[in-house]
C-alpha cells in the first residue's frame, strides 16, 4: 500500500518562513500530480500548490509570489516552501499525490493526514 507522509509544520511569526514536506512510502510505480492543500477553521479545503509531471506549477492566486512548490522525484517527495507567511495561512495543510504502485493498473488519489501551519505573534 500507499502512505503520505506531511512534516515542517509548526507556529511561526508574520514574515516568517517554513518548509513543509511530503513523502510517499510504498511500492511506487510513477506519481503523477502533486498538490498541497490547505483547511482553515470552519472553510473548505483548498488547492495552495500544485506541481505536474513536467514540473508545470500552478498556484492560488492568494500565495503567488511567497510559496513555492517542488518536488524530488528519486525520493518521491513534494515540498512547499512557504514564505513572507500571514495569519491568513494558518491552517492544517494537507498533501495530495495522484500514482500508481505495484500491483495496479490505474492511478488513484492519495492523501496524507496533514499538518498544522500556525502565523501568529
Amino acid at each position: 500500500q500507499v502512505r503520505l507522509v506531511e512534516s515542517g509544520g509548526g507556529l511561526v511569526q508574520p514574515g516568517g518562513s517554513l518548509r513543509l514536506s511530503c513523502a510517499a512510502s510504498g511500492s511506487i510505480l510513477d506519481i503523477n500530480v502533486m498538490g498541497w492543500y490547505r483547511q482553515a477553521p470552519g472553510k473548505q479545503r483548498e488547492l495552495v500548490a500544485s506541481i505536474g509531471s513536467d514540473d508545470i506549477t500552478d498556484y492560488a492566486d492568494s500565495v503567488k509570489g511567497r510559496f513555492t512548490v517542488s518536488r524530488d522525484n528519486s525520493k518521491n517527495t513534494m515540498y512547499l516552501q512557504m514564505n513572507g507567511l500571514k495569519p491568513e495561512d494558518t491552517a492544517v495543510y494537507f498533501c495530495k499525490m495522484y500514482l500508481k504502485y505495484r500491483g495496479t493498473l490505474w492511478y488513484s488519489n492519495y492523501w496524507g493526514q496533514g499538518t498544522q501551519v500556525t502565523v501568529s505573534s
